[in-house]
């Protein structure tokens, strides 16, 4: 193979594929701004599709997050939510929820309430917004509905007899049933992602029906894990729902999971058809700031590529997705070698207790920000003036245990476009 150098230019660069640099790229894309994009978005089959604000603080679980960012605007004042105002909340997760349904990946638009979404255990946990095939297991407990949860035989990472048991005293319709999948009920292990692809076939749908449809008996609701395919989800899920004739919802199987390879493929697959010069799969390795802009260097399978921009994102994730490296003694950010918000000393980066209520500090390090989002040097300013950062890669939050991870991706990749296109067309 000859190996040719490419090169790209845009008023935009987003360095990060997961849920925040996508964020940005739709973002970007709105505004009418030329967007290219790199980065490795492994990390966003981990999700399980849902997409929380803020669900979890010092009171407990959070019904309301909007009441709960105003509390966390006087607790917390650096936490990168309390510096984006509710009115700008409200158009990113509106922006963002829209821009994916538009692309055939249907979400319900964010509410004035948490809803109490199932887990895949069978907990619950409070969340904003979710995929539409998710959504009818809302009114299903609500009303508390006679309700079959089906698993299949070979699939780990999901059990109907777990979610009943666990669902039991708060839902008493429940009841579980385990089966063979079509084609697949050998005993063998079956993957989730296997399942789902296999269900974008009409005959396959068909098959499934026929042998879940004996089962229903009184159940006025279907439960089955997140395999309703992996393109169309929503064409699949009306399909189903046709066939046994109850409404039917899915349930998030343990990571990685099929909701959150939908969200990869589906940016992977509607970003470049919407003109952005996406390079997933591959990592900057060189980025160069100068007065005009950004250079990114990089290589992939064609040989070497250079992007040019006069502004750019970075959304590199936290520690899975290898935006911030904790080494022996530090911990530090990996592209640009920023300066990192964290405890003094490795000695401080955990409690005792493993599951302390506070947490760790560790989990609050990160990349510091001005008010226009452009990440600060070890003096306290600006590192360069074109650059700016958004996601999980800000200091000052715990998203997991806040669970507010797809409310910092989102809130702060619609600030940090909107700065950022500020800068590459001021001239």
């Amino acid at each position: 193979m000859i190996k040719e150098p490419r090169r790209h230019q845009a008023e935009l660069l987003v360095i990060g594929s997961g849920l925040a640099g996508m964020a940005a790229s739709l973002f970007a894309l709105a505004r009418g701004v030329s967007v290219a994009q790199v980065g490795n978005s492994g990390v966003i089959a981990f999700t399980t599709g849902y997409l929380d604000l803020l669900g979890h603080d010092e009171r407990g679980f959070v019904d309301d997050p909007w009441q709960a960012l105003i509390r966390l605007r006087e607790d917390e004042p650096r936490h990168p939510l309390a510096n984006v105002t509710e009115n700008d909340i409200r158009a990113a997760f509106t922006s963002f929820t829209q821009s994916l349904t538009e692309m055939g990946l249907g979400y319900t638009a964010p509410g004035a309430h948490n809803v109490l979404a199932l887990t895949p255990a069978g907990t619950l946990k409070p969340t904003l917004s979710l995929p539409l095939t998710m959504q009818p297991a809302i009114a299903a407990m609500a009303a508390g509905l006679d309700t079959l949860i089906v698993d299949f035989t070979g699939l780990n990472g999901f059990s109907a007899r777990e979610v009943v048991a666990n669902l039991s005293q708060r839902w008493p319709g429940l009841r579980a049933a385990r089966i063979g999948f079509p084609d697949m009920d050998s005993g063998a292990e079956v993957y989730a992602e296997v399942l789902a692809r296999a269900l974008e076939v009409p005959a396959t749908r068909q098959l499934l029906a026929e042998r879940i449809g004996p089962l229903l008996g009184s159940a006025q609701a279907l439960g089955l894990p997140a395999i309703l395919g992996v393109h169309r989800p929503d064409h699949v899920h009306r399909e189903l729902q046709s066939l046994l004739g109850v409404p039917v919802f899915e349930i998030p199987t343990m990571p990685p999971a099929v909701p959150g390879v939908r969200l990869r493929e589906l940016f992977e697959t509607r970003l470049p058809q919407c003109g952005v010069a996406l390079e997933p799969q591959h990592r900057v390795k060189r980025l160069e700031l100068h007065t005009q802009g950004v250079t990114a260097h990089l290589e992939d399978a064609y040989g070497e590529v250079t992007i040019e921009a006069a502004a750019a994102v970075l959304a590199t994730g936290r520690f899975t997705s290898g935006g911030l490296r904790a080494d022996p003694n530090a911990i530090r950010e990996t592209l640009v070698n920023l300066a990192v918000s964290q405890p003094e000393g490795r000695a401080h980066w955990y409690r005792p207790d493993y599951f302390d209520p506070r947490g760790h500090a560790i989990n609050r390090s990160g990349v510091m920000v001005d008010e226009q989002w452009r990440p600060l040097d070890a003096t306290g300013k600006p590192a360069h003036p074109r650059l700016f950062a958004a996601g999980s890669l800000l200091a000052h939050q715990d998203w997991i245990r806040q669970r507010c991870g797809a409310g910092v991706a989102i809130a702060t990749a619609y600030k940090a476009v909107d700065a950022a296109t500020q800068a590459a067309r001021s001239g």
